[in-house]
């Protein structure tokens, strides 16, 4: 039987532009396809520190499989790391379609004051989107309009932080430091909201909001209780080796 070619996991050439360099990934991550199994094939804790991920990531690269949006999101991390210029951050869409709600995450790329977005989806305009939008309003705008095809409204949307280049980061990804319900929102204000909220972000002056909740309860004095206490990154991963 004729063994299934394996992509080859592209790599960054210096003659390459950002633009190109993200195609190329993009090609990629097209190569593997869509997972239309039903089963997911990489289980991917939002949770788990970015080391973790990353190697979840690895994993991505050597098997080949169908891939479905999140693992998309963690392989797009995994091949822009180390590209200082590419800052990288979750966008999650809640949207509504005939009485039922669907959750789609890509993975937002800003850049030389230009934004885009990196990922994989049944719909080929629910995904990537080239590096030429200048605010990430006309972003989240175009990923609006293309919902609308397919008669679905969108509800919510969700913006994480910049992910750290740092691939052996114990710190997990911040999905939703910005959670705005747009469909209860005129365009203006959502577009207010996004674009004080990307400036602060260029700015880095943003912090999760994860860790700022959990300081909160223990400033309360509030104990957390057992099921909701974690341990920390380090033993977690430790752990997780071990298994």
């Amino acid at each position: 039987c004729v063994q299934p070619s394996v992509p080859p996991v592209p790599n960054y050439k210096l003659s390459m532009s950002i633009p190109e360099w993200l195609q190329a990934i993009q090609t990629y991550m097209k190569m593997l396809q869509y997972n239309h199994t039903g089963t997911q094939f990489f289980e991917i804790r939002k949770s788990r520190p970015l080391s973790g991920l990353m190697e979840t990531a690895r994993e991505m690269t050597r098997e080949s499989l169908p891939i479905k949006c999140l693992e998309a999101v963690i392989l797009g991390i995994y091949l822009t790391n180390g590209q200082p210029s590419v800052e990288r951050f979750p966008i999650s869409f809640k949207t509504h379609f005939s009485g039922n709600y669907f959750h789609h995450v890509v993975l937002g790329i800003y850049c030389n004051g230009r934004y885009g977005s990196l990922g994989m989806s049944r719909r080929s305009d629910l995904m990537d989107k080239p590096l030429t939008y200048r605010t990430l309003s006309d972003l989240i705008f175009e990923f609006e309009d293309s919902y609308k095809k397919y008669l679905h409204s969108v509800k919510k949307v969700k913006i994480g932080l910049y992910v750290p280049h740092e691939p052996h980061s114990f710190q997990p990804i911040e999905w939703k430091q910005l959670v705005l319900n747009v469909s209860k929102m005129m365009r203006t204000e959502v577009r207010k909201e996004l674009e004080k909220f990307a400036r602060d972000m260029r700015m880095k002056i943003l912090k999760p909001s994860s860790a700022h909740s959990l300081m909160k309860e223990r400033s309360r004095g509030k104990s957390l209780s057992p099921r909701r206490r974690q341990a920390s990154p380090q033993r977690r991963a430790c752990r997780r080796d071990k298994s």
